[in-house]
């Protein structure tokens, strides 16, 4: 409810809605400038790479650095070993869960 409220004013007021793209921006731009300063060079050409072919995951990724960087946990800068191991983190959470479903035949009834 709040939400549409927002989404009203802000298209009733042309100077809101320029005002929270500005912000959205500079949201952007800082977070890629700590990204640069905590990933090596070949951390940033692999996570790059995922980006092409997975765009949410390297988003992911890239939330958690950043988060981790403003935290305080990262005591120095993520090379792409360290980066390799995080992705493999990620993929065992996200892992999924199969089912097959095996269905009778006309010879399995009783």
């Amino acid at each position: 409810m709040e939400n549409e409220d927002l989404q009203r004013r802000m298209q009733a007021d042309p100077e809101a809605q320029q005002r929270a793209m500005e912000q959205k921006r500079e949201q952007e731009e800082r977070r890629q400038h700590i990204i640069l300063q905590i990933l090596t060079h070949d951390a940033r050409e692999r996570l790059s790479r995922i980006a092409m072919v997975k765009p949410d995951k390297a988003r992911q990724i890239e939330d958690m650095l950043v988060n981790a960087a403003q935290t305080g946990r990262l005591s120095e800068k993520v090379d792409e070993q360290k980066l390799i191991s995080l992705l493999e983190q990620i993929s065992e959470k996200a892992k999924k869960t199969t089912v097959i479903m095996k269905r009778r035949t006309i010879e399995d009834d009783d």
